[in-house]
C-alpha cells in the first residue's frame, strides 16, 4: 500500500530530526511549508528539554507555527552578531542530484536564505516529489523576490536572461492584486529550461545562455545581480561546514536532504564536498 504524501512528509521530518538534531542546542532555525509542521512535531517528541532553545523562524506562518507547539520563537533581526545557529530544518520546491534547492514557492525564501546561511548546517525535509535529477524538472519556476516599483524591469532582464514568460504571482484573491511577501514585495515566477549542476558541466554538457540554458550558480549569481532583486530561490554554492571553513557563516546548500518515499521508507542524499 502506498504511503500518502502527508505521511512520506512525517517519516522524512522524524528520520532528519532523529539524526540531526543537536545535544543541547541553543538556536534552531524553522523554515516554512507544509512538512516542516511534521519537522516541529518530531522536535516535540524528543522528549528533550526546550525550555532553553531558542526557534528561529522563516516567517509569520512559521512563527505562528512554533508559538501553537509552545515553543520559544526569537525573530532574525533580534540575534546577537556574534551568534550562529545550531541547524536549520527547512523543506525545498525541488532538490537536485547535487543537493541544489528551489525554494520560495510559499514566498518566504527570503527570509529562508537568511536563516540557512546564519546556520552550522541546513538539514532539509521533503518527500519524493521533490527529488529530481536536475532543478526545474518538475517545478517549473524560480521564485525571485523584486521590489514592486521594480517588477517591469526586472522581467525584461529575466526575458533577457532566456526566461521566457516571468510572470508576477498573484495572491489568493486575483482582484486583491499580487502577493504580497513579509518584507511587502512582490514574486516573479520566471520559467527557464532545466538547469545544469557541476556534474552535468564535468561530464560534457555546456551551458548556453543566449538560449536559457544555465547552470545552477552561474544563473543565480546573474538573477541576484538585477537591481531590484532582493533574493532568488535557488539555493546552491556552498554548505554550512564549507562556508566555515572559508570564515563565513554559513551555507545554502543543505548537507543532507530527507525523502519521504511511496513506500514508507526514507531516503537520505548527502552534500558532496567541493575540495
Amino acid at each position: 500500500m502506498a504511503t500518502s504524501i502527508e505521511e512520506a512528509k512525517r517519516n522524512a521530518a522524524k528520520a532528519a530530526v532523529a539524526a540531526h538534531f543537536p545535544k543541547d542546542p541553543r538556536f534552531v532555525g524553522i523554515g516554512s511549508g507544509t512538512t516542516i509542521v511534521y519537522v516541529v512535531e518530531a522536535i516535540k517528541e524528543l522528549n528533550v528539554d526546550i525550555s532553553r532553545i531558542c526557534f528561529v523562524p522563516t516567517g509569520y506562518q512559521s512563527r505562528q507555527l512554533v508559538i501553537k507547539a509552545g515553543l520559544i520563537p526569537v525573530q532574525f533581526d533580534a540575534l546577537p552578531d556574534q551568534v550562529v545557529l545550531d541547524i536549520a530544518f527547512d523543506g525545498a520546491d525541488e532538490v537536485d542530484e547535487e543537493l541544489n534547492c528551489i525554494k520560495g514557492g510559499g514566498a518566504c525564501l527570503f527570509q529562508e536564505k537568511l536563516v540557512a546561511t546564519r546556520a552550522k548546517k541546513f538539514v532539509c525535509v521533503a518527500d519524493h516529489r521533490k527529488l529530481q535529477s536536475n532543478l526545474l524538472n518538475s517545478w517549473k519556476t524560480i521564485p525571485i523576490e523584486v521590489a514592486p516599483i521594480a517588477v517591469r524591469s526586472v522581467q525584461a532582464a529575466l526575458r533577457a536572461l532566456g526566461s521566457p514568460n516571468p510572470e508576477i504571482r498573484e495572491g489568493h484573491i486575483s482582484k486583491a492584486g499580487p502577493l504580497k511577501t513579509d518584507q511587502d514585495f512582490f514574486i516573479v515566477d520566471a520559467p527557464f529550461p532545466s538547469l545544469l549542476h557541476a556534474s552535468d558541466i564535468a561530464s560534457g554538457k555546456t551551458s548556453e545562455p543566449s538560449k536559457g540554458l544555465w547552470e545552477v550558480e552561474k544563473l543565480a549569481s546573474k538573477i541576484r545581480a538585477i537591481t531590484g532583486v532582493l533574493e532568488v530561490g535557488i539555493f546552491s554554492g556552498p554548505t554550512g561546514p564549507e562556508a566555515a571553513e572559508s570564515g563565513t557563516k554559513g551555507g545554502e546548500k543543505p548537507v543532507a536532504c530527507y525523502f519521504g518515499m511511496a513506500d514508507g521508507s526514507v531516503t537520505v542524499r548527502t552534500a558532496k564536498s567541493k575540495t
